[in-house]
């Protein structure tokens, strides 16, 4: 489809200054959450700059954490932020034998998947039986302030830019959706819960040169636009925006989390 050209995740350094500061925080807060004891075997799929590997390796006493994402760009940067494992590997089709694992984790990458039934279900054969396995994902339709007022200016000054706005493209990004795709995988004791973290950028520019790197969605389409359609969208964002008196801009940034178990045999 045509605004799948946007969906560029690849470069680990534009993905920190773009999401990683914010997604590490969610990362803590779903760990806790996730309560798991100590000497589990992790795998974190979509694993990405590897934030979620780091914050469980740190947090959860871990007998292992390996990662693994399909961008080999991803998977050297994981690798030079934490001790981890990391492999290159497809989500919908994990090089993992059935019960490998004790928890099965993912990241705000669902939603970019052809097939996230897929990965669910790759993730599910994953872990043993009574296993865990969880994943967390923005909530772009209404809880991601970023990009909610990104996607506003810019269709309120380029109408054609609604097409790409990732709050009505992702429909799994909501609780129930999230659960309906658990619960067709077969996991059991299916629950969600919302992770909400605070975003503030020290000024204007903190926040729009993210936009620049071309890393994601919203970067692509603004590096796909003529500069006098990227300065009207910035424009139009910088006004929509609201700031403190130091200049700051103070916004949050919500995600949706979800967990099931996989069956016990005599279940």
């Amino acid at each position: 489809m045509e605004h799948e050209r946007y969906d560029v995740w690849a470069a680990g350094a534009a993905y920190d200054l773009y999401m990683g500061r914010w997604s590490r925080q969610v990362a803590g807060r779903f760990v806790g959450w996730l309560g798991c004891g100590a000497g589990l075997r992790w795998l974190d799929v979509g694993c990405g700059t590897g934030v979620l590997s780091a914050v469980v390796a740190e947090q959860c006493e871990p007998r292992w954490v390996v990662g693994a994402d399909r961008s080999e760009a991803f998977v050297r940067a994981a690798a030079e932020r934490t001790a981890s494992g990391f492999v290159v590997a497809d989500a919908m089709a994990l090089p993992f034998g059935r019960g490998t694992c004790d928890v099965a984790v993912s990241a705000l990458m669902l939603n970019f998947l052809p097939e996230p039934a897929a990965a669910v279900a790759a993730m599910a054969a994953a872990v043993r039986p009574g296993g865990t396995v969880a994943a967390y994902v923005w909530d772009y339709a209404e809880g991601m302030g970023l990009l909610r007022s990104f996607w506003d200016a810019a269709s309120g000054v380029l109408p054609a830019a609604a097409d790409l706005d990732e709050g009505r493209r992702f429909p799994l990004c909501r609780p129930e959706a999230l659960r309906a795709r658990w619960e067709d995988a077969g996991l059991v004791e299916v629950s969600t819960t919302a992770i909400e973290v605070p975003t503030v950028f020290a000024d204007f520019d903190d926040l729009w040169t993210p936009f620049l790197a071309g890393q994601g969605p919203a970067p692509a389409y603004v590096a796909s636009l003529a500069p006098a359609d990227r300065d009207r969208v910035r424009d139009a964002l910088s006004s929509a925006v609201p700031r403190r008196p130091d200049g700051s801009i103070a916004l949050t940034a919500r995600a949706w989390a979800v967990r099931g178990r996989r069956r016990q045999a005599q279940e």
